[in-house]
């Protein structure tokens, strides 16, 4: 039986982490990828990339609107590993924080973590206000996982992709999924 993983993709900067999250969990027989993207995280798509929404949808097994708050997704009782939230605007993790299920994306986000499961937000902005920071350590207290993408230079990077690719990965596998091929830090040899 596939294990669920809910990949939810909001208005930040950064759409390419969704993208790249949906790319490395397609090729995995044993995960099944929901995708939730909001009515910013589709502007951010225009924006920022040159994926259609078609190109996005088809890397995902099932495409839930934003706005079906009546989604499977919705209740607790649809089991899933965990959610994804790649990139997480400040207002996504707002709602969040503040248990504002105003949208399935922030609905999935309030299930996940009530049904006490992985939530990794990969969180967007710089610089920070006191209430991102407020809101970052709510959500911590409820179990949810703050990773903002942070590039792994000790893998030495060769472009973009690489980056996407470790970032994304890492943020994956704090949902228990197993990325094949993902570069690890090994250590320093003498």
């Amino acid at each position: 039986m596939k294990q669920r993983i809910i990949i939810g993709i909001s208005g930040a900067s950064g759409f390419q982490y969704g993208y790249k999250a949906l790319q490395l969990l397609r090729g995995l027989p044993d995960i099944e990828t929901h995708l939730i993207v909001s009515k910013g995280g589709d502007i951010t798509r225009a924006l920022e990339t040159s994926h259609t929404r078609e190109e996005v949808a088809a890397l995902a097994d099932v495409v839930h609107p934003a706005g079906n708050i009546a989604s499977m997704l919705s209740s607790g009782s649809s089991p899933t590993l965990g959610m994804l939230v790649a990139p997480c605007s400040m207002r996504t993790l707002a709602a969040v924080a503040h248990g504002f299920s105003d949208n399935l994306l922030t609905r999935a986000a309030d299930v996940v973590l009530k049904e006490r499961r992985r939530l990794v937000l990969m969180t967007r902005e710089a610089p920070l206000n006191l209430a991102h920071l407020d809101n970052m350590r709510r959500v911590t207290e409820m179990g949810g996982i703050i990773f903002p993408p942070v590039p792994a230079f000790y893998q030495k990077p060769q472009s973009i992709d690489d980056i996407l690719t470790h970032t994304a990965g890492r943020a994956l596998q704090l949902l228990g999924a197993d990325i094949p091929d993902l570069p690890q830090w090994t250590g320093e040899t003498a």
